[in-house]
C-alpha cells in the first residue's frame, strides 16, 4: 500500500516526514481559506494563529502538492502517526482526486489522495474560526506568536511558495 497526503497549507514548504514523491498540482471542489485556528505552531490559545483550511466550492480548485510516502505500513503508520499530531485542529479527513494538467477534460492523476480538512462549524470543531473582514484577519495574523514562529511567516510563507509555482492565493 501507498499513502499519498494533498498538502496546500504549511505542509507544503515543510512536511515533517520522509516523502518518496512529491508532485505539484490540484483537488477540485475546495478553495484554501484562513479560517482555521493554530495555537500550538504559530499562535497561542490567547492569540490563536489563521491558517488554512479548506471549503468545499463547486467550481473551485487549490493548488498544492501531492507526498507520497513507500515503503510498507510501518514507514506509513509513522507519517500518519505524524501529521495526526501536527495537524490535530483538523477534524475530518477526506479522500480526494489529485490532478496535474488543468482543463475540463483533465482525469486524475491520482485517486484516493488524504487530505486533512476541518468542519466549518465552531460548535463541532473548536478551531474553526470562520471566515472574518480582512482588517480583522490581518490584525491577528499580525499578532500571533507560537513556538514555531509568528503567523505572518507563515502567510508569506505560503504566498511565496504558491507564487513559486505559478498559482495566487
Amino acid at each position: 500500500m501507498v499513502l499519498w497526503v494533498f498538502a496546500y497549507g504549511s505542509l507544503i514548504w515543510n512536511p515533517g516526514f520522509k516523502a518518496d514523491e512529491k508532485i505539484l498540482g490540484y483537488i477540485k471542489d475546495y478553495r484554501r481559506v484562513f479560517d482555521l485556528a493554530c495555537t500550538d505552531h504559530c499562535g497561542t490559545p490567547q492569540f490563536p494563529a489563521r491558517t488554512c483550511t479548506l471549503e468545499a466550492q463547486e467550481g473551485a480548485i487549490c493548488w498544492g502538492r501531492a507526498y507520497c510516502v513507500r515503503g510498507g505500513p510501518e514507514k506509513e503508520k509513522l507519517a500518519m502517526e505524524y501529521l495526526e499530531r501536527r495537524e490535530c485542529e483538523y477534524d475530518t479527513k477526506a479522500s480526494v482526486d489529485f490532478y496535474t494538467e488543468e482543463g475540463e477534460s483533465a482525469t486524475p492523476f491520482l485517486t484516493g489522495v488524504l487530505v486533512f480538512t476541518s468542519t466549518p462549524n465552531n460548535a463541532i470543531n473548536k478551531y474553526y474560526l470562520g471566515p472574518a473582514p480582512q482588517e480583522e484577519m490581518a490584525r491577528q495574523i499580525a499578532k500571533a506568536v507560537g513556538p514555531c514562529g509568528n503567523n505572518r511567516d507563515y502567510l508569506f510563507k505560503l504566498e511565496k511558495t504558491m507564487a513559486s509555482i505559478g498559482e495566487y492565493m
